[in-house]
C-alpha cells in the first residue's frame, strides 16, 4: 500500500439533505468461549502491522515483543470496544509519535479518516458502508474531552449545531437525558430532534438546546464548511476577509480557497485572515504560492468575455491563525508562511505532528492510522516540535461562549498593518 502524506485526500461535517445511510455493522458479537488467539486477534493484527510497516525498522529502539506482551492482557480482559481500543492505543502510545492511532466507529475521527483515506481503503469500505460512501449522523461540530468534560471546540457555519445556536466553548452534559456520545447520541436520528443539555459558563445554569442531526459525508461537508466560513469583518474602517480551512486533504479545498479569494466573497477585501486551526492536514507546500507576490497571475478570457484566473496571487496583507490542533501538512504551510514573512502567524504552537501516515482497515472494521515515513521541512524535523507563532495568543476554549481572542488579535494585527 502506498504511503500517503497524512492527511491527503478529503474530510468532515454535515450534509444538509438526503436520507440517512448508516454504516453496516463493523464488529460481530464475540462468542462467549474464545481461544486466547481469537481473543487478541485484532490486537495482534495491529502489533504485526507496526512491526512490519512502521517508518523506523528498528522501532525507535523499543522492545516491541515485550511491549506487545505488556498490553495484550489488558486487551484480552477488556469488555467493550472502547476498552479494547484504549489497550491498543496504550501499545501505540509507547512509540510516542504522531499519525499512529487506533479508531473505532464510535468516534467521529473514524469516519473523517476513513473518508480522507478512501482511496487506499477503496476495497474495504464497501464491506462496512453502503455503496462504499462514508457517512455518519451528526450536527457539524468538533468536540474535545477536557478534564472529564466534553466541550465544543468549533462549530461549522450554517450546519445543525450552528443553526441551533451552539457555540464554541459550550460544555455538553447530556443528549436526550443520557451521557453525551459523539456518535451514539445521534445514531439512527437523522431528521429527528435531539435535546442537548449544555452549560455555557463555568458556574452557570444548564440550558436545553434542540438540534436536528443530518447525514454527514465528511469530505463534502468540510468543503461546504470552508466555503461557508468566508466572510467580511468590518474592523477599524477596514474590510477584512476571513476564511477557515477545516481540512486540506485534497486539492479541491485549495481550489475553493483560490476561488473565494479571486472572484468570490473575499475578492474585494482589504486584508485576509487565513484560519488553519484544528481539523486535518494534507496540504502541499505549493499552496503557499497564492501568497507569494512575486509569481505571475495568468488570466484566460474566452470569446464570451468570461475570465478564468490561473495561479491567483493574493497581494494584500494576510495573517494566519494556528493552534495546537494545526497539524501535519498545515504545519508545513505555517512553517513556510512564517519563514518567508508573508504575514504574522497568530495563535499557539502547532501540534508537532508531521510524519507521513497511511491507513489500515482492520478485520473487525476498526481503523489503524500508522506512520510509515519520516518527514523534514527544509531539513528541519517538526515532529514533536511544531511551529511557534510570531504573535502568541493563548486560548482556553472552555466556556468561551463563542469568543475568539486569537481572531480578535489577528484583526488588530491586520488593521495596524494597513
Amino acid at each position: 500500500m502506498r504511503a500517503t502524506a497524512f492527511v491527503r485526500s478529503s474530510a468532515l461535517a454535515v450534509a444538509m439533505a438526503g436520507a440517512q445511510v448508516l454504516p453496516l455493522p463493523v464488529a460481530e458479537a464475540r462468542p462467549v468461549s474464545r481461544t486466547a488467539q481469537e481473543t487478541t486477534a485484532v490486537y495482534d493484527e495491529v502489533w504485526r502491522l507496526v512491526r512490519d510497516r512502521f517508518y523506523d525498522a528498528k522501532l525507535l529502539g523499543l522492545d516491541w515483543d515485550a511491549l506487545g506482551e505488556k498490553h495484550r492482557a489488558t486487551y484480552a480482559a477488556a469488555s467493550s470496544d472502547a476498552q479494547r481500543s484504549a489497550a491498543i492505543n496504550a501499545l501505540l502510545g509507547e512509540l510516542g509519535v504522531s499519525h499512529t492511532r487506533h479508531y473505532t466507529p464510535d468516534e467521529t475521527a473514524y469516519y473523517e479518516l476513513a473518508d480522507i483515506f478512501r482511496y487506499p481503503l477503496r476495497r474495504e469500505l464497501p464491506k462496512h458502508f453502503t455503496d462504499g460512501t462514508v457517512r455518519y449522523t451528526g450536527i457539524g461540530m468538533f468536540t474535545r474531552d477536557i478534564d472529564g468534560k466534553t466541550f465544543i471546540t468549533a462549530v461549522f457555519p450554517n450546519m445543525g449545531a450552528d443553526r441551533a445556536g451552539l457555540l464554541a466553548g459550550d460544555e455538553i452534559i447530556a443528549a436526550d437525558g443520557q451521557p453525551f456520545e459523539a456518535i451514539g447520541s445521534f445514531r439512527d436520528k437523522t431528521g429527528k430532534k435531539v435535546e442537548l443539555e449544555i452549560r455555557r459558563t463555568a458556574n452557570g445554569d444548564t440550558q436545553k438546546i434542540t438540534v436536528e442531526p443530518h447525514a454527514i459525508e465528511p469530505g463534502k461537508a468540510f468543503h461546504t464548511a470552508l466555503r461557508s466560513s468566508a466572510r467580511i469583518i468590518q474592523h477599524n474602517g477596514k474590510s477584512i476577509g476571513y476564511v477557515r480551512v477545516w481540512s486540506y486533504a485534497g486539492g479541491n479545498y485549495h481550489e475553493t480557497l483560490e476561488n473565494v479569494l479571486s472572484e468570490g466573497r473575499l475578492k474585494d477585501a482589504d486584508a485576509l485572515i487565513w484560519d488553519l486551526r484544528d481539523g486535518w492536514g494534507g496540504a502541499q507546500p505549493s499552496y503557499l504560492n497564492v501568497f507569494n507576490p512575486h509569481g505571475p497571475t495568468l488570466t484566460l478570457k474566452g470569446r464570451t468575455g468570461a475570465e478564468r484566473i490561473v495561479d491567483f496571487r493574493w497581494n494584500r496583507p494576510v495573517t494566519m491563525l494556528v493552534n495546537g490542533g494545526t497539524r501535519s501538512g498545515k504545519e508545513v504551510l505555517a512553517y513556510g508562511f512564517k519563514k518567508n514573512k508573508f504575514g504574522e502567524v497568530v495563535g499557539e504552537t502547532t501540534a508537532g505532528a508531521l510524519l507521513a501516515g497511511t491507513s489500515f482497515m482492520l478485520s473487525d472494521g476498526s481503523l489503524l492510522i500508522l506512520a510509515v515515513q519520516d518527514a523534514e521541512v527544509d531539513g528541519e524535523r517538526l515532529e514533536g516540535k511544531g511551529v511557534a507563532p510570531s504573535v502568541e495568543v493563548p486560548f482556553d476554549v472552555r466556556y468561551s461562549a463563542g469568543q475568539d481572542p486569537q481572531l480578535d488579535r489577528a484583526l488588530e494585527v491586520l488593521s495596524g498593518s494597513m
